[in-house]
């Protein structure tokens, strides 16, 4: 029997010893998606359901000597980035996808954590801002990150979202997904702009407080969609019916006493 050549997604992005965010949550959809896992760490935080005690960033020389042992031996179908503390990290990150001709990359601009723990020093806003918004496929902010990237009030309406995602496009991405969360309402919609197409995604507002890790487990997914040849829209469409699903299954776990993880594993355990 011939064997078929494996997807692999890779994500560069902080530990979370929690395992509910972060790296954990990626290498977790991966392989809920069917793409073989590999991993960069970025930065370490000491974190639970509840709060982030400390963060620990990894060197920048080291991080380039993981991306480089990585990409030096395996086929990386698409490469997802997370949570980059500062702006060394940013900068190496840069530069090495750059000259691996890295493809297939989701940018997920990590900020803050669920707890309200600040995961980004202002000083990286500019490097993520004119480094790596410009190298992405895909970038998938919330509103607050929106705001912060574009330096301006958080949106607060469907016609806000609207240009705020224009403006985002227009620093280089090639689409934006701008979940829309903090939106009040019944519906949760995000909207997929790629300067063709501007498409709302709305899904049920599930009542449930373990969201932890909700936006590193979307842009996983959508980069595991990626790795296995999906194109962008599709991606991020099978995407958001996979985190959906784990959102509504994250109360079937008893995880910590604060912000639960979701259930990357509903469809199995």
């Amino acid at each position: 029997m011939s064997s078929q050549p494996c997807p692999i997604a890779l994500t560069i992005a902080g530990s979370d010893s929690g395992g509910g965010a972060g790296i954990q949550a990626d290498l977790k959809a991966f392989s809920a998606l069917g793409a073989y896992g590999a991993s960069v760490i970025a930065a370490l935080t000491a974190q639970n359901t509840r709060e982030v005690r400390a963060i620990q960033d990894v060197p920048p020389e080291f991080i380039c000597s993981q991306i480089r042992t990585v990409f030096d031996d395996l086929a990386i179908g698409a490469t997802k980035i997370g949570m980059l503390g500062r702006a060394e990290a940013i900068a190496v990150v840069a530069d090495e996808l750059s000259a691996y001709g890295a493809r297939n990359i989701v940018l997920d601009p990590v900020m803050v954590a669920k707890s309200g723990d600040k995961l980004l020093a202002d000083s990286a806003i500019e490097s993520l801002r004119s480094r790596l918004l410009p190298m992405a496929s895909v970038v998938t902010p919330n509103l607050p990150e929106a705001a912060v990237l574009l330096g301006i009030d958080e949106p607060a309406t469907e016609g806000q979202m609207l240009d705020a995602a224009r403006a985002l496009l227009a620093l280089g991405p090639g689409a934006v997904l701008l979940k829309g969360g903090h939106l009040e309402g019944s519906q949760s919609a995000d909207l997929y702009c790629d300067g063709v197409r501007e498409i709302w995604l709305p899904a049920p507002r599930i009542a449930t407080r373990n969201t932890h890790g909700t936006g590193c487990t979307l842009s996983s997914a959508i980069a595991a969609g990626l790795a296995r040849g999906l194109d962008t829209e599709t991606a991020i469409r099978d995407a958001k019916i996979y985190i959906s699903a784990a959102i509504e299954a994250a109360d079937r776990l008893e995880i910590g006493s604060g912000h639960g993880p979701v259930h990357h594993f509903h469809r199995w355990w």
